[in-house]
């Protein structure tokens, strides 16, 4: 693990951290962990550069691409892989967000933390995006202060609940997966409220209040 990285979990496992800290930990962490992931990728990706340049000469360096396409999937696999399982332990947690300590602290605090600009703030209010998932994931807000200026981009967050989505898609069954552009679902058209009928009060009910 980077030093910083190692140092920013260790100030996250200390007893008695406050949850809005716990979130500013692991942003620091998933955001380090995701631009590591990245140069590796970009790694990688030459290294597979090197073996397509010399498909040109193909039968005669059917070897030497072979090995160099080995090499591009072994590089750095498990460091990898440990920054991958990191991330998705941080995309269930905004995910899921089990006893909703998350939510609990409320949507000013939540879009604080997460860094979300004026505009798409008052827009996730009026739409009554207040779940971390919604904020993170379906809607990409995390970080939009900062990015928007510089194009659309995906926060380190919403990366981390992208790799647990990819992994349910992957392995679930098919007909365990819900159709995401259905009516009331996160692509899908938004389903008018439920409205509940609430029976009047009866004279004496009235006077007791």
């Amino acid at each position: 693990m980077i030093p910083i990285t190692h140092t920013l979990a260790m100030i996250g496992l200390k007893p008695g951290i406050s949850v809005r800290d716990q979130l500013t930990v692991t942003r620091r962490i998933a955001r380090r962990l995701y631009e590591r992931r990245e140069v590796i990728h970009a790694e990688r990706h030459a290294i597979r550069r090197e073996a397509s340049k010399l498909r040109e000469h193909l039968p005669f360096t059917k070897r030497q691409i072979e090995v160099l396409e080995q090499q591009a999937n072994d590089h750095l696999a498990d460091e990898m892989k440990g920054a991958g399982e990191v991330l998705r332990g941080f995309g269930n947690t905004i995910l899921r967000d089990r006893d909703g300590e998350l939510q609990a602290l409320g949507f000013e605090a939540l879009a604080d933390l997460l860094n979300i600009n004026r505009v798409e703030r008052e827009k996730a209010r009026r739409e009554g995006w207040h779940t971390p998932w919604e904020l993170v994931f379906v809607h990409n807000l995390e970080s939009s202060a900062s990015n928007r200026d510089a194009g659309w981009k995906r926060g380190p967050l919403f990366e981390a609940c992208f790799l647990v989505m990819a992994d349910f898609i992957a392995t679930a069954p098919e007909a365990a997966l819900p159709d995401p552009f259905a009516p009331g679902e996160i692509f899908g058209e938004k389903l008018p409220p439920t409205l509940h009928i609430v029976p009047a009060k009866t004279p004496e009910e009235t006077r007791s209040c």
